[in-house]
């Protein structure tokens, strides 16, 4: 049978739901409080998330992009200071710390893993560098230990945009076991999700009390008065998405696994197909959740690859062009930027020029398909390739 004869895939769909996620909706619904402070799903849910992620700090949020610029917040991070981010991301990494008026500081990757560069972060602490936010992309925890160090070495904190990371591990321990600030989202592409959401994980309780004051516009929760100790803004979460994702932390387990015991299957194939490089997994991420599957067609240029992406989705497969390196789009240059030109940021960082024009992703529910649907993937990355 020809590639255009074949049935389009059926895919499992995204976002997966049932009677939990009715029951929690009903649950936020008949106790009558909708909104955090009288009501106990975010509480509640907060509690589960963190257990589940080894902490006892876990603020629920509006957003994933919030929940950085509050992590950021709470570590200092204000004008006058500076963010390292990895040039490879979704553009929230930057623009938490730009809306803070904090400049960004994009450095290279790795061109396997796609995460950070831990040698180009130390190489970009400056005295005004306040943090330094490793990306966990698609899913595989950045180099932990390396940055640890850097870390320690420097004073400088780490922050993990933990935004792919749910349920990862880095050699058995969880991301709130990591010793550093994280950031998850929960938009409706994520790997558990509300439609939107967010949530910082804190290592202290000092940390997370100041995050909650700011969450809050600076107001604690025993509060009758109004009186506000710092300033913020209303980040809260509402208890119907707090309802949701108590279900959908019930069920992101079971995913993992599934997606686990597709990827290496998958992997296998899209190496076999010739100018096909997948993601390479570090062995020392124990867990990985698989936000993404992730492969690179070195060489290629963007259009060449967007043409690859067009035909994928025109045969069934919901694929994705790679995010575009942050400091090539407008929204980065418009406050907080370094004092640098695009093409200067382009020559010391060689990896994320590639990797954001020959890179492709293909949605996590693909993962959540049969072994049978791994192959069928990969005939028609294999098939589309031959035929371009």
């Amino acid at each position: 049978m020809s590639q255009l004869s074949r049935p389009r895939p059926e895919f499992p769909v995204w976002p997966q739901f049932g009677d939990e996620e009715r029951e929690g909706l009903i649950r936020a619904l008949e106790q009558g409080q909708w909104w955090r402070m009288g009501g106990s799903e975010v509480t509640t849910f907060e509690r589960e998330f963190g257990a589940y992620h080894g902490t006892e700090h876990a603020l629920a949020v509006t957003n994933g992009t919030h929940a950085l610029e509050l992590a950021l917040q709470v570590l200092g991070v204000g004008p006058g200071t500076e963010v390292i981010v990895p040039a490879f991301t979704f553009i929230s990494s930057s623009q938490a710390a730009q809306r803070l008026g904090a400049v960004a500081v994009p450095v290279d990757i790795d061109p396997g893993t796609f995460n950070i560069d831990p040698a180009a972060a130390a190489a970009a602490i400056t005295s005004r560098t306040a943090a330094i936010m490793p990306v966990h992309m698609a899913g595989q925890i950045a180099d932990m230990d390396a940055l640890g160090k850097v870390s320690a070495d420097s004073g400088v904190p780490l922050i993990q945009d933990a935004a792919h990371g749910h349920g990862a591990e880095w050699n058995g321990k969880k991301v709130g076991e990591l010793g550093a600030v994280a950031a998850f989202s929960f938009q409706n592409g994520k790997l558990m999700t509300a439609g939107e959401g967010g949530l910082v994980t804190f290592n202290d309780a000092e940390q997370f009390e100041m995050a909650f004051l700011r969450h809050s516009c600076g107001r604690p929760h025993s509060d009758r008065y109004y009186f506000h100790k710092t300033s913020g803004s209303n980040f809260r979460m509402n208890e119907f998405s707090a309802g949701v994702l108590r279900a959908q932390l019930a069920r992101l387990g079971s995913q993992i696994d599934t997606r686990e015991a597709n990827w290496p299957v998958l992997s296998q194939l899209l190496s076999e197909i010739p100018g096909v490089q997948p993601q390479v997994i570090d062995e020392r991420v124990t867990r990985n959740p698989h936000y993404m599957a992730m492969f690179r067609l070195p060489g290629f240029t963007a259009e060449r690859r967007n043409q690859v992406v067009d035909a994928l989705i025109e045969r069934g497969l919901p694929a994705f062009a790679a995010f575009r390196a942050i400091y090539r789009s407008d929204g980065f240059w418009e406050t907080g930027a370094p004092g640098e030109t695009v093409d200067q940021i382009a020559a010391r960082c060689p990896n994320t020029e590639a990797v954001y024009a020959d890179a492709i992703w293909l949605h996590h529910r693909t993962l959540l398909g049969t072994r049978e649907q791994m192959h069928e993937i990969a005939n028609i990355v294999s098939d589309t390739l031959a035929a371009l």
